[in-house]
């Protein structure tokens, strides 16, 4: 099962640069959106019903702002946009499908660069999201989390560290959530297969960074430690075109 998240940066955007095409050629088996930018009834037919996938999506209450989306063509068992994170729901920014074998967190965390203000409340939602994940790992469930994070994790995962260390995106406290992350059962597929430098997955557009792959690895796939053996393989698309962001993936081995 090929599964690939892409942060389009705005879907009806990404529609007009190609991405119908594209999903057509790469065609995964699920495909988790973020930063959709669209409640649903602004999106165009196409892309709404796509031949051979389920649509799901959640929006919040902003218009123009955040949201993600998932197309899949294995239809789950359940699709929520809820954990149940009191306060931190009404941005669109979580969807959870139950495919049975594992659940798939598909999220957008916020981003903590505007002011202290939207730090503080990108460091509340980890919180409230790592409590949650927690609680289905202490259930035995198997879980893969993928999405956006808004932070780089170690020196390794942006081009210029030294220069950002003071800067929201790879602020010690937000570094370390990602270490409580891991260390509660959930492991970082991208780098179970690749442990060299140079691969990331977000580059500042007004500097034209990515010609020069002066990036940061802000997106990620991260699944609990029991599913481990079943991770066969975890990617980037860097040719990939269309958004600040390239698509990233995960092949899972059936059960």
């Amino acid at each position: 099962m090929k599964v690939l998240s892409w942060n389009v940066n705005g879907l009806r955007a990404a529609h007009k640069k190609g991405f119908l095409d594209w999903l057509s050629l790469e065609a995964p088996d699920i495909l988790c959106l973020q930063e959709t930018k669209a409640q649903e009834n602004q999106l165009p037919l196409e892309l709404k019903e796509i031949p051979g996938y389920h649509s799901f999506f959640v929006s919040g209450e902003r218009k123009g702002y955040s949201g993600v989306g998932l197309y899949s063509k294995i239809k789950p068992n359940l699709v929520a946009e809820s954990l149940g994170m009191a306060g931190y729901e009404s941005e669109g920014r979580v969807v959870l499908a139950d495919y049975e074998d594992f659940l798939l967190l598909n999220v957008y965390f916020p981003n903590g660069k505007a002011s202290p203000e939207r730090l503080a409340y990108k460091l509340g939602f980890y919180q409230a999201f790592r409590e949650q994940t927690k609680r289905l790992l202490d259930l035995g469930k198997k879980v893969v989390v993928c999405g956006d994070l808004n932070t780089a994790h170690q020196a390794i995962d942006l081009a210029r560290p030294k220069e950002n260390e003071k800067f929201s995106g790879f602020l010690p406290q937000e570094r370390a959530w990602i270490d409580g992350f891991l260390a509660d059962g959930f492991f970082d597929t991208f780098r179970s297969f690749h442990g060299e430098g140079d691969h990331y997955t977000w580059w500042d557009q007004k500097t034209r960074a990515r010609a020069r792959n002066v990036g940061w690895r802000i997106d990620y796939f991260f699944a609990s430690e029991n599913l481990k053996e079943r991770i066969s393989s975890a990617f980037h698309l860097p040719e990939v075109m269309g958004s600040d962001h390239c698509p990233l993936g995960i092949e899972i081995k059936d059960n």
